[in-house]
């Protein structure tokens, strides 16, 4: 198995889809420029979604916001477990349960 590579640069991204878009193969430009031929076919089906070529995924924009929103949502769920467990306890030591409201 091969050892992980750090990221490329984005620059160096966009030259390698470039010459791709220029006629050149990702097999030469993977042999010349040292990186994976598949890593150079991502690159490029990934600018294509980005620039409308292509619809059979998420654009990066799409990817970073789906992130984004992932992120947020396991924070919330966090957040919403804590006070169920904060308001647990404070009934308990009040001795008070709380009131179910009608809108859950």
């Amino acid at each position: 198995m091969s050892k992980p590579h750090p990221p490329y640069a984005p620059e160096y991204r966009r030259q390698m889809v470039e010459l791709v878009h220029a006629g050149r193969t990702p097999g030469e430009l993977a042999r010349e420029y040292e990186c994976s031929a598949q890593a150079i076919r991502n690159w490029v089906r990934q600018a294509d979604r980005d620039e409308g070529r292509r619809e059979d995924g998420l654009t990066t924009t799409e990817r970073e916001e789906l992130r984004r929103l992932r992120r947020e949502n396991r924070q919330l769920r966090e957040e919403r477990e804590i006070l169920k467990k904060a308001a647990a306890w404070f009934a308990r030591e009040t001795g008070t349960v709380p009131g179910r409201s009608s809108s859950s």
